[in-house]
């Protein structure tokens, strides 16, 4: 891969290119280009065989470590370098590695949804507005190597740099797909699916039930819990039992603990 140009002027049009893509969803949406930081991000986003278009690296970053070995496993229509202030104007993160790339977004529509095991376990989350918060449930899905993780009427764009920079590119190691709450409830009936919605109410004690089968795991906001739509196709409600003050925990959490006891279910029938 050959370097093919240096760019040092804040003015240059890619480098106003990158920074539309960074703040503006619309942008996004109408180029269907991203922009991801980092070298785990980019090696996650590659090994997912997503399209890179640009690589923009800092040499006065990049000088401790073995740049050459680096550039060299990646592969993009263009490879440019970027004076160091140039790189900190496009930077998301005060701490990275001086690499930053221009990807091609992918389908994420339920229609694509494949999985690649009998016994798939999901996670869903229903209308998830915190970038933070979806970054940190994808992180959880891949720590536990969920099948896919499905987002429900979805409110944020899923290349926000915050939920790439939370996720820490997990969002490129996880089968991601979106719909609206019917279309995925359909979907789930239609492949046989449990489902299990966290919520207060007619709920019982998540350790009781059998995740054993294909199951797909549903939380909510914080906020307002889940949609009604979600609890009237539930084939059971559960919860986790609070010993505390407060009847609730991060979404993030909540998850955490669920999927892991599945998990640990799961591993008990093996």
């Amino acid at each position: 891969m050959q370097e093919t140009k240096h760019i040092s002027s804040l003015q240059n049009q890619l480098i106003k290119k990158v920074l539309l893509l960074k703040e503006k969803s619309r942008e996004r949406k109408k180029t269907g280009l991203f922009v991801l930081e980092g070298l785990l991000e980019l090696q996650l986003a590659i090994g997912a065989q997503y399209k890179i278009e640009t690589i923009l690296y800092c040499t006065d970053i990049l000088e401790n470590a073995n740049e050459n070995a680096i550039l060299k496993s990646f592969t993009s229509e263009e490879l440019i370098s970027v004076s160091l202030d140039v790189y900190k104007k496009i930077a998301y993160r005060d701490t990275t590695e001086g690499i930053i790339a221009i990807a091609k977004s992918k389908d994420h529509q339920l229609s694509t949804l494949k999985f690649e095991t009998k016994n798939p376990l999901v996670l869903i989350a229903e209308a998830p507005e915190k970038p933070g918060n979806i970054g940190a449930l994808l992180r959880t899905a891949d720590a536990a190597n969920l099948d896919a993780v499905l987002i429900a009427n979805p409110k944020t764009d899923l290349y926000n740099p915050n939920i790439i920079r939370s996720s820490v590119g997990c969002l490129f190691s996880r089968n991601v797909k979106m719909g609206s709450t019917t279309e995925i409830i359909s979907y789930l009936k239609k492949e046989g699916f449990q489902i299990f919605c966290a919520a207060l109410s007619a709920s019982k004690d998540y350790t009781t039930v059998d995740f054993k089968e294909p199951t797909a795991i549903v939380v909510g906001t914080e906020h307002s819990g889940l949609s009604d739509e979600w609890l009237e196709n539930s084939t059971q409600n559960i919860i986790i039992p609070m010993e505390g003050k407060i009847d609730s925990m991060n979404v993030s959490v909540s998850a955490a603990i669920l999927i892991f006891e599945a998990k640990r279910q799961r591993k008990i029938n093996k």
